[in-house]
């Protein structure tokens, strides 16, 4: 028989901690699951102008933060996580911050879903809500940088415990993760490289690539997109018009 005291107990009893810890080696291996699903959606729209795989990977992850936030134990993608990083020690985490970071995932994930799956409606707006999710998977995944937690530490006006890395007990950085001048001027150079980078891409090769025009396709206004429509339309009228008064 189901308890449900302990059902809904939320975290795990670890010896040692006083309050209700999670594995953050399992977040991360989830949020990188996640995070390739959302990717290969976007994708499979942009290249083979299908919503299809998209539709079922925000059913599954508006399904999955539900039971996050209800009770991880049980949701999918933390157990497929669990699955691959069982054999690695555990690195616990306080359950508190990582619940109110999953309910931010929980208000972006049912809006998707309707707009999406129920009343399919794609617009900027909605491309934009993708796109902030699939970065807060990847920095959870890539650098274990929970962006939802340090607005739980914002809302809280205090630091939680047992942070991902350390990081609201860490005060003092170790030489090892401090960066000299030449490191600096390094790292800053890649970073403005690489935005340019990012810029030329999209400014510079417009018609280049199939992912730019879809984006910018994508931006574009209904009225934009009905007068680039008119437009292609009077062209073909043209050019038909055209063939018949030729000899």
């Amino acid at each position: 028989m189901i308890n449900l005291k302990e059902f809904f107990a939320y975290g795990e009893k670890v010896p040692g901690y006083e309050i209700g810890m999670l594995n953050e080696r399992e977040a991360r291996a989830a949020a990188a699951i996640l995070f390739v699903g959302a990717f290969l959606g976007l994708m499979n729209g942009i290249m083979l102008h299908t919503a299809v795989f998209s539709k079922y990977f925000v059913t599954f992850f508006a399904i999955d933060f539900t039971m996050r936030i209800i009770q991880p134990r049980y949701a999918p993608s933390l157990m497929l996580g669990r699955f691959f990083v069982q054999n690695q020690r555990p690195e616990y985490v306080g359950a508190a911050q990582k619940r109110f970071a999953w309910v931010l995932g929980f208000i972006l994930a049912w809006p998707m879903f309707y707009y999406l799956v129920i009343d399919f409606q794609p617009n900027p707006l909605k491309a934009l809500v993708c796109l902030i999710c699939m970065a807060l998977l990847f920095f959870e995944a890539a650098f274990s940088i929970c962006l939802g937690c340090k607005i739980f530490e914002w809302v809280k006006g205090k630091d939680p415990k047992y942070c991902p890395g350390g990081v609201c007990e860490m005060k003092i950085k170790e030489p090892i993760q401090t960066f000299s001048v030449a490191q600096k001027i390094i790292l800053i150079s890649t970073v403005l490289v690489m935005g340019y980078g990012i810029y030329a891409y999209f400014t510079k090769l417009p018609d280049r690539t199939v992912f730019v025009q879809k984006m910018k396709m994508m931006m574009m206004s209904q009225a934009e997109l009905d007068a680039i429509q008119a437009a292609k339309e009077q062209a073909e009228e043209d050019a038909f018009f055209n063939d018949d008064e030729d000899p």
